[in-house]
């Protein structure tokens, strides 16, 4: 092992996060099995404007864990770029990415590690993220659960590679090989993900793993790594259903083009706009007396539609960015 190299580093994007950041810390520090595994903590800190920080000191002044808890602040905010400053600071082979709102099972840190050592061909690995509502969620929400980042997807580990429907697992609970991340992806990326409330860009987790399987590594799913996301009243109401869908969408035609070789790319615009054309049109006219009264029929529409506009999005934001 390299010199100051762990084995493994548990990483935290934090935003406004004072009071969801003890439980989380609180978990860390009581997983199970982790004698022999060389491992940290690693928080940045997203440009908070509570006391992150001083919580975080807090806990620091009092640390007494053989791993240590380290506290970062970067004032750019983006989920990417925090996920790049963690992946900057990280010491361990492999970087597990904890949401503020996610927390661990007692084994999460564990099954994570011997996870990656058993698949060395695994430049990235998501587990089962389980839903805990304060209210009860809208009927059929099964259906748009991924969208808050709820994933169940069986006792079985497969390889996403070979998954039918070329879906990728959410950022998070993401664990990403170090040398993966370093070797295939980018400094500069064009999706930032969620910034403050901002939901705009979302998608960054799947650039990401795109490019690293564009790498040659796999990306598999771990059921024996076990999430607890937190989800209060408001993030189950429907404006907020509905525009985190009509978000969900937006970066689609980027994670396209992508996986496509350079000829490819204007041959599958096309098709693209053509499949995607049908389909929003389609489900409109199946559902459209259904919209203004089922939230999962009126959050799949927007996720269609987004898809539809995706390319023209992503080309104005383009455009904006070099005036």
């Amino acid at each position: 092992m390299a010199e100051n190299q762990r084995d493994f580093t548990v990483a935290i994007r934090a935003y406004n996060a004072a009071d969801r950041l003890p439980d989380i810390i609180d978990k860390l520090k009581i997983q199970e099995g982790t004698e022999k595994i060389n491992w940290e903590i690693v928080i940045v800190d997203n440009n908070s404007k509570d006391n992150t920080a001083q919580i975080i000191a807090n806990y620091q002044s009092n640390w007494q864990e053989k791993f240590p808890l380290k506290y970062f602040l970067e004032t750019r905010q983006g989920a990417s770029i925090a996920r790049k400053t963690a992946m900057e600071k990280a010491q361990g082979y492999y970087v597990g990415f904890l949401d503020d709102d996610n927390l661990p099972a007692p084994d999460w840190v564990v099954q994570a590690y011997n996870f990656g050592k058993s698949h060395p061909q695994a430049g990235a690995y998501g587990g089962q993220i389980h839903g805990e509502f304060e209210v009860e969620p809208p009927h059929n929400f099964k259906k748009i659960a991924p969208y808050l980042a709820i994933i169940e997807r069986g006792d079985q580990p497969f390889s996403y590679n070979e998954h039918k429907k070329k879906v990728l697992p959410p950022g998070a609970g993401i664990v990403i090989c170090k040398k993966a991340w370093l070797e295939n992806v980018p400094k500069s990326l064009l999706l930032t993900g969620p910034s403050g409330k901002s939901l705009a860009l979302k998608g960054e987790d799947l650039e990401i793993l795109s490019h690293i399987q564009n790498g040659g590594w796999e990306i598999w799913y771990n059921p024996n790594m076990h999430l607890y996301h937190q989800i209060p009243s408001w993030r189950l109401e429907r404006n907020y259903l509905v525009s985190l869908a009509s978000n969900s969408g937006l970066h689609r035609h980027h994670i396209r083009m992508i996986r496509l070789k350079f000829w490819q790319k204007p041959l599958g615009f096309l098709a693209y706009l053509v499949n995607d054309s049908y389909k929003a049109l389609l489900y409109f006219i199946k559902n459209y007396s259904l919209l203004k009264t089922d939230t999962v029929i009126a959050c799949e529409m927007g996720l269609l539609l987004s898809i539809l506009v995706s390319p023209f999005y992503l080309w104005r934001v383009q455009l904006l960015r070099k005036i």
